[in-house]
């Protein structure tokens, strides 16, 4: 996407956001080549093949989900050339024609703006906000709706300890050294992350739900937002504070694990699992917050 404009054709970059349900794929990134995996942006490059552009469209992904990760609304920025004469897309027909084109129903693209040519869908993103969505009350696989499967950790218990985990969680918040909640072998530049706000709450019941079931199964909805994340920084916070309201943990060993900076200590190696977190919403403040801003849907939180 380097490569100037072909003489008479006007190059147009778009911010789009987009959603999906991960199950079924190999994470929110593109897999090349001969594999079998298939990622998300595979499927939206594919549909913008439709589009006819001089160059080939490639996405530009804001923030990389992994397998079975869900997105509410994630982002990327795409450039697309027509052929000489021809007007840029209006961003609602760009958004029709991908959605036309998308061969999985698991995806689906939520909205596009024109932005400058200069524009990054990831270094420009000023917060992003992770959803992290459990459920108690449910001792069996087979309790769990279908539903709700895949899209919510169910814990084999009946209660949770939220004011604990929520004293827990307010060791997090601020500038650390998060080097005890990474994925050991990713390295980055610096493992300083500043957590903006992390929250513990009841979350809404499911209308898809039997009235038995509702009084049964309590959700949970576990929120944190931050510019930027280290790899699997959410879900190993998500696993050591539900540590936390599980009794395993006491919430002042959550400061101890964060001063630590291992992240091999005994603690910290749990994981979460990817079908429970959702990427919620990715903001930037260097646009036009009214126009060019979508927040995910108020899915499973009072907040």
């Amino acid at each position: 996407m380097g490569s100037a404009p072909a003489a008479g054709s006007v190059r147009a970059r778009y911010l789009v956001y987009f959603q999906y349900v991960g199950t079924d794929f190999n994470g929110v990134a593109a897999v090349r080549g001969a594999q079998r995996a298939v990622g998300v942006q595979n499927y939206l490059e594919e549909a913008a093949e439709r589009l006819n552009s001089v160059e080939p469209v490639r996405f530009t992904i804001s923030s990389r989900t992994d397998a079975g990760v869900h997105a509410l609304s994630n982002a990327a920025h795409l450039d697309v050339q027509r052929r000489s004469g021809r007007p840029p897309f209006p961003p609602e027909v760009l958004t029709e024609a991908l959605n036309t084109h998308l061969r999985h129903p698991a995806i689906r693209v939520l909205r596009a703006f024109r932005v400058p040519s200069d524009f990054h869908a990831r270094h420009a993103a000023t917060s992003r906000t992770y959803l992290y969505r459990l459920v108690t009350g449910c001792h069996r696989s087979d309790e769990l709706p279908v539903f709700e499967r895949n899209l919510c950790w169910a814990l084999r218990a009946d209660r949770l300890d939220v004011a604990a985990m929520q004293e827990a969680a307010q060791h997090l918040l601020g500038t650390h050294d998060f080097s005890a909640f990474q994925s050991a072998g990713s390295p980055v530049p610096s493992p300083v992350r500043t957590l903006r706000r992390v929250s513990v709450s009841p979350g809404l019941a499911s209308p898809l739900l039997s009235p038995q079931e509702s009084r049964k199964l309590q959700f949970w909805s576990l929120e944190f937002e931050s510019r930027s994340f280290l790899y699997r920084q959410v879900r190993r916070m998500t696993a050591v504070l539900v540590a936390v309201g599980l009794g395993a943990l006491a919430p002042a060993q959550v400061k101890t694990i964060l001063e630590s900076q291992d992240p091999l200590g005994k603690h910290q190696t749990r994981l979460a699992p990817a079908h429970g977190l959702f990427l919620k919403s990715v903001l930037y403040g260097s646009l036009d917050a009214a126009s060019c801003t979508l927040q995910g849907p108020q899915f499973g939180s009072h907040d």
